[in-house]
């Protein structure tokens, strides 16, 4: 189910997004929520969800959520910083994450994320900055 309604350069599931098995079960401009299977693409080799892949999910809910926020015809979003705090571990199973806004500005956002197993445990959280870039004429 593609509950995004945008276009990107690039099909989803060609990017790190479909790499990492990430899928988005809610998106709008003041939430999103995406979830990503803890499995063997995703963990690291003491069997525990790798940190990576956690900042991975909470980098992209958060670069979604902007760009649901930005006039797609003429201003883009890049990730500019993240940070994140693993809270505790995970071997299996799922974990979704959700972005909410912290600020929106003319060239700048900044996104909370949470990161959640199944039972709503605590996993890990992030903030992450997102540059917002306006489109060079010829990319209009």
């Amino acid at each position: 189910m593609n509950v995004l309604n945008l276009s990107f350069e690039n099909d989803l599931d060609k990017t790190l997004i479909g790499a990492l098995g990430i899928t988005f079960k809610e998106a709008g401009p003041d939430k999103v929520v995406c979830e990503m299977p803890v499995g063997p693409k995703t963990i690291q080799p003491m069997g525990l969800l790798h940190g990576g892949a956690s900042v991975a999910l909470a980098e992209t809910a958060a670069s979604i959520a902007a760009a649901l926020n930005l006039n797609r015809e003429t201003h883009y979003p890049v990730g500019q910083e993240i940070n994140a705090n693993h809270i505790r571990g995970k071997k299996d199973g799922v974990v979704t994450a959700t972005a909410v806004p912290f600020h929106r500005g003319r060239t700048s956002m900044v996104w909370d994320i949470q990161i959640t197993d199944e039972e709503g445990k605590l996993i890990s959280v992030s903030r992450c900055t997102i540059a917002v870039v306006k489109k060079n004429k010829d990319e209009h």
